[in-house]
């Protein structure tokens, strides 16, 4: 360690605090919510809490996940974004009932062969890693719908599915006071921008029908256009 430097030190998290950040969602699942407690590892103590249907460890600073994760058989739900995560055990091969599955935000540069055994995954998001091209388990992923890669050192290459896979960017709803001021800058931009985009579009579109409506023929480009 540099001299001077302090080592991060990570929040204990006990089963009773664990247990008070269980909760119940809407359809009846229970869920286990530890995101935002700064810490670096994942507390010994959720092992006892295995019977979670959904569990979020998002948004901290944990750099590895524990092999005591195969526990968690009942889990559909696994949320880790935003962490310091490297690599993920071969225990994950055991969530045979995991049907989403969160990396986003991390420090991936490759996923363990056992992924590909998770028969039930449907979405899986990648995005914000250092992968530099696709896992070769996510050709085993039979039921997989969504990948999300954006914002990877990723080599260019095709997918040999047997069915399409949607490959789409991220987006989180986070609460303004979350963001420092250069990204809620950016944020006011961006959503400036659209707006500004999707009234320009709508002007074009507004004239164009009534151009339609007051000469009673169709433009040129849409009768030529092939059906």
């Amino acid at each position: 360690m540099i001299k001077g430097q302090r080592k991060t030190k990570s929040k204990k998290i006990t089963l009773k605090m664990a247990q008070n950040c269980v909760e119940l969602t809407l359809d009846g699942k229970r869920r286990l919510d530890l995101t935002f407690k700064g810490i670096t590892a994942v507390p010994k103590c959720i092992q006892k809490l295995f019977h979670m249907d959904e569990v979020d460890l998002s948004r901290n600073m944990i750099r590895k996940i524990p092999d005591f994760i195969a526990q968690f058989i009942k889990m559909t739900v696994l949320d880790l974004h935003s962490n310091y995560l490297e690599e993920l055990p071969v225990a994950i091969g055991y969530l045979q009932n995991l049907k989403v599955l969160n990396l986003c935000n991390n420090r991936l540069t490759s996923l363990p062969s056992e992924l590909g055994l998770l028969n039930k995954l449907q979405t899986l998001n990648l995005g914000l890693n250092q992968f530099t091209r696709l896992p070769s388990c996510l050709l085993k992923l039979k039921k997989l719908e969504s990948i999300k890669m954006d914002r990877n050192p990723i080599i260019a290459e095709k997918i040999p599915t047997e069915k399409p896979v949607s490959i789409s960017e991220s987006f989180y709803l986070v609460k303004e006071s979350f963001l420092c001021k250069e990204c809620l800058n950016r944020c006011s931009f961006s959503i400036s921008l659209r707006v500004k985009n999707a009234a320009s579009s709508f002007r074009r579109l507004t004239g164009l029908w009534s151009g339609i409506l007051r000469d009673g023929a169709w433009p040129e480009f849409l009768l030529e256009a092939p059906y």
